[in-house]
């Protein structure tokens, strides 16, 4: 039963919400931060929500963002949420107490390839009870609503997801008081997608004075993304699935939510990776590769916590057996596809894979490591490396521990982190990922406490974890998240160097 009481009603600068208490946590879902994206305000950015006079119901999860079916679905396990377009732009609130001391906001952003995923998948309560934090998390437009480059086009924009994120954190500039906690203490973190877009807040003028730390778990972008000439093909791809001519943003406008959906499959499908829609440098709402900007310093007052996961890719092959089977010839194939990404020429393909022989023992494993590297672990190294050219409180981590899920085939796989970061082990929605028992709930408590206290002072350490120092080019410290923790400095540092002057 949900106990519904007067104290969990707020009022906030657009009406009041009615949330609920339940086992120590305050909580307050499905709340708008932006008008209904339809209509004429597609691809357009997020337009201030109206107020309403009614106290309006806060106790369920909104609609979530129309999106694509993964076939990872099945694994994360949990009912799907309803999707909608008209009803996705809101938010959700935990907090301990409405009065009182302020505490530090963290804000999450949800990963999914900016093709999936909402801001309900992953509760904030064992973080507000583990750290006395107040957690946010949202939904923003996903696939081709929320980035979709058209420059033939001037009444859109191409990055409406990334300003679905900051009219958010306006939101909680303005409100997030009232909800006890401390507008001037507001730390971002995202994972995948999410972390990436972290990266690019970063970089983005409209978020400036914002929030003030960031975390960024497996998303840094790489130096090749961003890039306008992929996101125009993805424009000219899909008016030709859909039979819509260049600058008919009308028809665009009116045509359902789902129809863009089945192209939108068809080309993630046809791509090494799927990645085909994300954050655009459109020199207005980002001027700038992220890199680059962070380099120029344009981020130095943000503490940047920031990591990666040992074995990232393998939950990319969960869904495909035959993975496995990896020959030489195909793990030849495979790296030289993607160093065509990296313009290198295929003699550099052999240098890389005989750089990871060191350590990796099959086809499968090499492939594995080096499209983690490329994918997520350099991108996170590259960033770190610049923000430690501004800012003493930068600092890095590698998630190691390895899942014994199916035989310990996927180790510490993509997102295997989410839970010990959310205390969720055992969690029935997440099913493929640790149970709880001693072992993992130390870790889990140690990882809570670094995000927690990162939050609260910019710097992750605590008590119960090997003293870590701030990341930089010459000793590249690095806290291991493992059975046992450890700090290691320049951890599989032969593999790094590998991609010098390529990532």
């Amino acid at each position: 039963m949900i106990s519904v009481e007067n104290n969990c009603i707020v009022e906030t600068s657009y009406g009041k919400v009615r949330g609920y208490s339940r086992r120590g946590v305050i909580k307050f879902k499905g709340i708008p931060y932006a008008a209904p994206p339809i209509g004429e305000l597609r691809f357009k950015p997020p337009a201030p929500v109206e107020q309403w006079g009614e106290v309006r119901d806060a106790t369920k999860y909104s609609s979530v963002s129309i999106q694509s079916p993964s076939n990872l679905d099945s694994l994360f396990g949990g009912e799907p949420l309803p999707q909608s377009e008209s009803d996705c732009l809101t938010l959700n609130i935990w907090t301990q107490r409405l009065e009182g001391e302020k505490r530090p906001v963290m804000f999450w952003i949800h990963g999914g390839g900016f093709l999936m995923g909402n801001g309900a998948s992953n509760d904030g309560s064992r973080l507000v009870l583990r750290g006395d934090v107040v957690v946010v998390s949202i939904n923003y437009r996903l696939g081709y609503l929320g980035f979709f480059f058209m420059p033939d086009m001037s009444d859109t924009t191409a990055n409406a997801g990334l300003l679905d994120m900051v009219a958010a954190l306006k939101w909680v500039k303005e409100n997030i008081s009232r909800f006890g906690g401390d507008s001037n203490n507001v730390t971002i973190f995202g994972e995948s997608a999410g972390g990436n877009a972290v990266t690019s807040i970063l970089a983005m003028p409209s978020a400036k004075g914002l929030f003030h730390r960031a975390i960024s778990q497996s998303g840094a972008p790489n130096k090749f993304s961003y890039n306008t000439v992929l996101a125009l093909e993805v424009y000219e791809n899909l008016i030709q699935r859909l039979g819509v001519e260049k600058g008919d943003i009308e028809t665009l406008r009116k045509l359902p939510a789902k129809d863009f959906i089945v192209p939108q499959m068809n080309m993630s499908e046809s791509r090494p990776g799927g990645l085909i829609v994300g954050p655009v440098v459109d020199n207005s709402t980002l001027p700038e590769h992220p890199l680059s900007a962070i380099s120029k310093g344009f981020a130095k007052d943000i503490d940047v916590f920031i990591g990666s996961n040992l074995d990232e890719y393998k939950l990319f092959i969960m869904r495909t057996p035959k993975a496995f089977e990896l020959t030489e010839d195909k793990l030849y194939k495979t790296v030289n596809l993607f160093m065509r990404f990296t313009k290198q020429k295929e003699t550099k393909s052999k240098e890389m894979i005989d750089s990871y022989r060191e350590l990796r023992k099959t086809p499968r494993d090499i492939t594995d490591a080096i499209l983690t590297d490329y994918m997520f672990r350099i991108p996170s190294i590259r960033l770190a490396e610049e923000q430690s050219k501004h800012q003493k409180n930068i600092y890095m981590y590698l998630f190691t521990w390895q899942s014994p899920f199916n035989g310990g085939k996927y180790g510490a796989m993509h997102a295997l982190e989410l839970p010990f970061v959310f205390g969720l082990l055992g969690d029935k929605n997440m099913w493929i990922f640790p149970r709880r028992n001693k072992e993992t709930q130390k870790l889990s408590e140690q990882m809570m406490d670094a995000w927690i206290a990162f939050a609260r002072t910019g710097n992750p350490n605590h008590e119960n974890i090997p003293g870590l120092s701030s990341y930089d080019k010459g000793k590249r410290a690095t806290i291991l998240f493992d059975k046992e923790i450890t700090i290691k400095h320049d951890p599989y540092g032969n593999e790094r160097a590998a991609w010098e002057g390529i990532l």
